[in-house]
């Protein structure tokens, strides 16, 4: 397996994040899996580790930029040069709109957009210090291009916010040859879904079965999303093939929204 340098991903004791970081190790990255989750980001390092790759777990604090700085400095002593980050992490909550609680939405803002602004500041500056260039990745959403989803206005305008961000972000760092761009999932089977199913089947007063019924029938590929249909475009976005794209949110949704 190749040494290709350092890949940061954040988010990465689960789901998405997980298989992120299993797949960048897989390409030959050293993985430096983070997480709030001390506990879980080490299950995916040793994870990677039985796979015969190299990684080691951080905790990682996204709302903290100590954290952020703390993790990335040991993780620059572990592996040397950053190559990759790839800010993961995002939370979910659902209500009604009307019933949205300020608490709420300073969580899913705050993890969700501040958390990938100070994760961008602080993997752009490294980057700029080594002088080479970098690829930063971002997970925004389906809900990051379509606003018409329910019970997640808070969310959607989180994730709109990254996708925002990811093109200001690609226009100013682009000097620097850092490339910024995003992945759009869609409705994924993770950990974060199975919760999200059981409160929108609430909401609608209905079942998660039926709510799955309704994701099929958006789907024109008529499955759920996996982690790995993600991770596997974050790994060439990450890899060489993709050293002219910078700005873009790439939709990863089996047809959901077409743009």
């Amino acid at each position: 397996m190749s040494d290709k340098g350092l890949a940061v991903v954040t988010g990465a004791g689960s789901g998405i994040g997980r298989a992120i970081a299993r797949r960048l190790a897989e390409d030959g990255f050293a993985v430096a899996a983070t997480d709030v989750n001390e506990a879980a980001a080490k299950e995916t390092a040793a994870d990677i580790i039985s796979r015969g790759g190299r990684a080691e777990a951080f905790v990682l604090d996204v709302t903290d930029r100590g954290s952020i700085e703390r993790a990335l400095e040991q993780a620059l002593a572990r592996f040397g040069e950053l190559k990759v980050w790839v800010s993961n992490a995002g939370v979910s909550t659902m209500n009604h709109f009307i019933d949205l609680t300020e608490e709420e939405w300073d969580f899913n803002l705050n993890v969700n957009a501040k958390g990938v602004f100070l994760c961008g500041q602080v993997a752009a500056r490294q980057f700029i210090r080594q002088g080479n260039g970098g690829k930063i990745i971002h997970t925004a959403s389906l809900a990051g291009k379509r606003g018409a989803v329910p019970f997640l206005a808070h969310y959607v305008a989180s994730k709109f916010a990254v996708v925002g961000l990811t093109q200001a972000m690609a226009y100013e760092l682009a000097k620097h040859r850092i490339t910024v761009n995003a992945v759009c999932p869609g409705y994924v089977a993770t950990p974060m879904q199975e919760r999200e199913l059981a409160w929108e089947a609430k909401l609608r007063e209905t079942t998660p079965d039926k709510v799955v019924e309704l994701m099929l029938g958006e789907t024109p590929l008529r499955r759920l999303e996996t982690p790995e249909d993600v991770a596997r475009v974050v790994s060439f976005l990450a890899s060489e093939d993709a050293d002219f794209i910078t700005g873009e949110s790439i939709a990863v949704n089996g047809g959901v929204y077409m743009d």
